[in-house]
């Protein structure tokens, strides 16, 4: 991957951003656990798309407000592919899963 000009970013799981958005939009406090658990439901591959775009776009490895193909998968490998339009976690709300192109069924 790096021979071909990419970098590799690893880094903590998103958790203090999520909430720091939806508080600022709705008020209160929202668990990241049920944002976790909402995009589960279309599988473990599309939040881990989320939250790599996110990530990337944290540590400034990716503009906001591009188009960005997000591959993502289990121990096994790669198994899910997704177009998200990027945002920083503190930007949650503007995050846009465009197309999920490939994932398992579960």
């Amino acid at each position: 991957i790096k021979s071909n000009g990419a970098k590799i970013y690893t880094g903590t799981i998103l958790t203090h951003s999520l909430e720091t958005a939806l508080s600022a939009k709705f008020g209160g406090l929202y668990p990241t656990l049920i944002i976790a658990q909402s995009l589960r439901r279309f599988g473990e591959g599309p939040k881990v798309c989320c939250e790599i775009v996110m990530m990337a776009a944290d540590a400034g490895l990716i503009p906001e407000g591009e188009e960005i193909l997000a591959v993502a998968g289990t121990g096994r490998g790669a198994d899910t592919v997704m177009v998200i339009k990027s945002a920083a976690s503190k930007r949650f709300l503007d995050l846009q899963a465009l197309e999920l192109l490939a994932t398992p069924r579960t």
